[in-house]
């Protein structure tokens, strides 16, 4: 596999960037290649998936603002045909919103106090699982009732 590709961004106003900072400096020394972004617009995030063809698209919301800022995003996502990007938010979200988040299609919530080998290994394993091959159906054979 090629070196797994994310961007990183903080959505809206938000100007809490330490923990943006320690998480991609992090996922650069597991061999990622990380894209900081900083502060963006929803389009602008998205443009920035597309440009730099990401893996892995990783948002920091630590102002509350997620629930006005997070689903235009997914939408853009979806609306550019970037539906097989990993979308990770890390911030403090209250477990009504995640859920709510969750169904728009944030794949994982990361808050205060993850563990940065647990956020590696999640997008890790998540982007190998979205690149394994699927393996064609195996109808040869079985008795079909």
């Amino acid at each position: 596999m090629d070196r797994i590709r994310v961007v990183m961004a903080k959505p809206g106003l938000d100007s809490h960037y330490r923990g943006t900072m320690v998480v991609s400096r992090y996922l650069v020394q597991q061999g990622m290649e990380v894209v900081y972004v900083g502060n963006q617009t929803a389009e602008q995030i998205v443009r920035a998936v597309l440009a730099e063809d990401a893996d892995v698209l990783g948002l920091s919301s630590l102002s509350g603002n997620h629930l006005a800022t997070v689903p235009p995003i997914l939408a853009g996502l979806r609306s550019s045909g970037l539906d097989d990007v990993l979308v990770l938010l890390g911030g403090i979200v209250p477990s009504a919103d995640a859920e709510v988040l969750r169904a728009a299609g944030v794949h994982e919530i990361f808050g205060p106090g993850s563990e940065l080998v647990t956020i590696a290994r999640t997008i890790r394993e998540r982007v190998a699982r979205r690149a394994a091959p699927v393996a064609p159906a195996v109808t040869e054979g079985i008795a079909m009732a």
